[in-house]
């Protein structure tokens, strides 16, 4: 096992169940793991720790924010920001460890990533098109922006594509995918609003339609069978929560 000066870098909250498996696929390669907390009450620190991360707590506000300060603790510039549910698939890992040997020769790095859906990772849809830029020279770039939700890294310079799999586990049950795009749309509501961004009716009846359609029928999601359909459907109630919650900020009402 040889370790490479690259930081791990990953926020949690309540994430016992996961925050093993992920630091697990990493450690074999980066000499540095970071691991910020922003109020769990369950046993994520101890197994972080016992996982051979640095742990330290910060109060949660904003992803963006959060993952920020989390590389800022890094000990190296070259960080590979994950989350709790996602692992680097051993052909990642071996594409990263080239990387570094041979001297990372561009400002950052994006690798496809597959989502677990009910048991199966989705090839199609909106699900299935995934490219994430996560390993990256931290001198370089960061996660920059104004938006705490969705947020995304971006970097001055060349980013080039990696082979291998980063595999995500987004779910822990449909109970859960709908709390969380719950959460999500109301963050994203409000955060557009501040931002001065208005919703009409149209927005509220074509938005959620249109993500169907791009999803399910231009992104062949059917071709993921059932878990296709259930997932455009999600989806489409993530997009019209969101849009109904700006008009009622914009009438003046608490969503």
């Amino acid at each position: 096992m040889t370790l490479r000066p690259i930081s791990l870098c990953v926020i949690t909250q309540n994430e016992a169940d996961r925050i093993h498996d992920c630091l697990a696929s990493a450690a074999g390669f980066c000499d540095d793991m970071v691991v910020v907390d922003g109020g769990s009450t369950d046993d994520t620190l101890d197994i972080a720790r016992k996982a051979g991360a640095r742990v330290m707590s910060r109060p949660f506000d904003g992803f963006r924010s959060q993952k920020a300060f989390a590389v800022a603790q890094a000990k190296n510039d070259w960080v590979l920001c994950l989350d709790a549910d996602e692992r680097v698939g051993a052909d990642l890992r071996a594409a990263i460890e080239a990387a570094c040997d041979k001297g990372f020769d561009a400002a950052g790095y994006r690798f496809h990533r597959r989502n677990d859906f009910f048991g199966r990772f989705m090839r199609y849809g909106n699900a299935g098109a995934d490219k994430v830029l996560r390993l990256f020279d931290r001198r370089r770039g960061g996660w920059r922006g104004p938006r705490e939700i969705h947020e995304s890294v971006s970097v001055d310079g060349e980013v080039r594509m990696l082979s291998g799999f980063l595999d995500h586990y987004p779910y822990r049950s449909l109970s859960e995918l709908m709390a969380k795009q719950e959460r999500y749309a109301h963050m994203m509501a409000t955060e557009e609003f501040a931002a001065g961004k208005r919703a009409t009716l149209a927005q509220i009846v074509l938005s959620p339609m249109w993500r169907f359609f791009r999803g399910y029928v231009l992104r062949a999601g059917f071709l993921d069978g059932w878990r296709g359909i259930v997932y455009a459907l999600l989806r489409v109630e993530y997009v019209r929560r969101k849009y109904v919650k700006l008009w009622l900020l914009q009438q003046g009402q608490k969503p």
